[in-house]
């Protein structure tokens, strides 16, 4: 019973961890990345489709990224979706693909892009500590309907709380990576 709390905290928190990567990746660096366009959404018949499910995003460049539309009839679509987006990149297309230049970022905007890699990474230490809070209530109901002893309470906190801080220092060392990547000139 504690084990199986126990383990549905550590998958929940390597979750959020995962959504913390997901997210961090979307955030612009000077360099190209496929996972700063992945995210957008396209008009596809009717439905708010994925770009990575209509075309295929290349970087044969450091600061390019190439989408070819497999359809293309898409390429107007895909273009105001990017538009739209918050990336802050005008495409350009010839008839085929859409060409995304990644400009050089300013000192000013590497800093705000840093602020936003920083919120993202409390974020995330908050939802790991919200599941550390709901497994501990979870645990102490178990004690409270002689479950459990008070005993195994204790060690299972004990347990819990190394496991969210394995987890916290773990979302802080993915932040440092992209704060590193994003002031990296």
């Amino acid at each position: 019973m504690v084990e199986d709390a126990l383990t549905e905290a550590e998958n929940k928190m390597n979750k959020a961890i995962d959504v913390l990567k997901r997210e961090l990746a979307a955030i612009r660096t000077g360099r190209a990345s496929t996972g700063l366009v992945e995210r957008v959404h396209v008009e596809y018949y009717g439905a708010q489709t994925p770009l990575n499910q209509l075309a295929s995003i290349s970087v044969p460049e450091p600061r390019l990224l190439i989408i070819q539309p497999w359809d293309k009839n898409m390429i107007g679509p895909i273009e105001k979706a990017i538009m739209k987006s918050d990336i802050g990149i005008t495409p350009t297309n010839d008839g085929k693909t859409i060409r995304l230049v990644i400009p050089q970022l300013s000192e000013e905007r590497r800093k705000e892009l840093v602020k936003v890699a920083r919120k993202r990474v409390e974020e995330a230490k908050v939802a790991i500590r919200n599941d550390r809070r709901q497994i501990v209530d979870d645990l102490k109901e178990m004690e409270k309907e002689k479950l459990i002893t008070e005993d195994e309470l204790k060690r299972a906190q004990e347990r819990l709380q190394k496991l969210t801080d394995k987890y916290t220092e773990q979302s802080e060392q993915v932040g440092a990576a992209k704060e590193k990547e994003i002031l990296e000139v």
